[in-house]
């Protein structure tokens, strides 16, 4: 009888470009944090040399997020490609190629408030850098394993989805993000699933709480009285809770879950939180948050 040790577990490797602009520094920081070792704006030729490791054991090396982006001379989104399948390629690497992506609007608004020049357009307008960024790009846009939307996210958005989907170690497994959001402001682009409750009785219409928000005792006493409350709680945990370990099997390890009202303040809030308990208790990883909730209270 022969002694087989088990495998080493394979060093995951994240390679993170995108848009400039949509938050690639912010969100290898995050990395960072997670323990991560975290280049930026590494040579694409230095990839390869960076990841060997001919001396000691992969399998133990932590793992490694480096950012290749166009703000290196060299860069190529073809060559980019070619090293990331010649990584996947490696049995002992776990390869992920993260896109961050952004509307114009956001970006060039980015651009504007901290007075930066896009790296493609250092003496034009920044509206011709990101179109002739974009233009470079969407290759590495269309083949990434992960696409982020930063378009209405703030730094605390975009640590928390790296966070979610690239935890390490005990932490890994399947976590959750539920999240109010006011259907005026649309849909929020990372959302794996959506339910509208617009349906519920609106306390907006109560003149005393319109002021308050789905976290107020009295608000939440509005709407749990709308008759139709507790059977849409009771279908929506019953339909959420069968689906999440097949998600988790399939591999997903960050699922965002959205709900929406007209205005982001009221009926959505409170569905977010109390759904958010439901899937803590189930022992689920479970993060919280109300997209709109401000931008609500400023026009309250």
């Amino acid at each position: 009888m022969t002694n087989s040790s088990p495998p080493h577990p394979k060093r995951r490797i994240v390679i993170l470009t995108g848009m400039s602009g949509a938050g690639l520094s912010t969100a290898l920081k995050a990395f960072e944090d997670l323990g991560y070792e975290a280049v930026d704006n590494l040579r694409l030729n230095l990839i390869p040399t960076l990841i060997d490791n001919k001396n000691g054991d992969k399998s133990i090396l932590r793992p490694l997020a480096v950012a290749a982006d166009s703000r290196n001379a060299n860069f190529s989104p073809d060559d980019l490609l070619r090293i990331v399948k010649e990584l996947e390629d490696q049995p002992e690497l776990d390869v992920h190629l993260v896109f961050l992506e952004c509307s114009d609007e956001a970006l060039e608004r980015r651009f504007t408030e901290t007075r930066r020049r896009h790296p493609l357009a250092l003496d034009r307008p920044v509206t011709d850098g990101i179109r002739r960024e974009r233009e470079m790009l969407w290759k590495l846009r269309d083949q990434a394993d992960l696409t982020v939307d930063t378009s209405m996210f703030s730094m605390h958005d975009l640590r928390r989805q790296i966070a979610g989907h690239f935890r390490t170690g005990s932490a890994a497994g399947l976590t959750l993000f539920v999240t109010s959001f006011s259907f005026r402001h649309g849909v929020p682009r990372e959302a794996d699933l959506v339910f509208d409750v617009r349906f519920l009785a609106n306390p907006h219409w109560d003149l005393n709480l319109r002021p308050m928000t789905g976290k107020d005792e009295g608000v939440a006493e509005y709407i749990k009285q709308d008759p139709d409350y507790a059977g849409f709680m009771e279908h929506l945990t019953g339909l959420l809770l069968p689906l999440l370990p097949r998600y988790q099997q399939e591999g997903k390890s960050y699922l965002t879950i959205a709900i929406g009202c007209t205005g982001g303040r009221h009926r959505s809030v409170l569905v977010a939180e109390e759904l958010a308990n439901i899937l803590a208790m189930h022992d689920y990883i479970t993060g919280v948050g109300h997209r709109d909730l401000d931008r609500a209270a400023n026009k309250a």
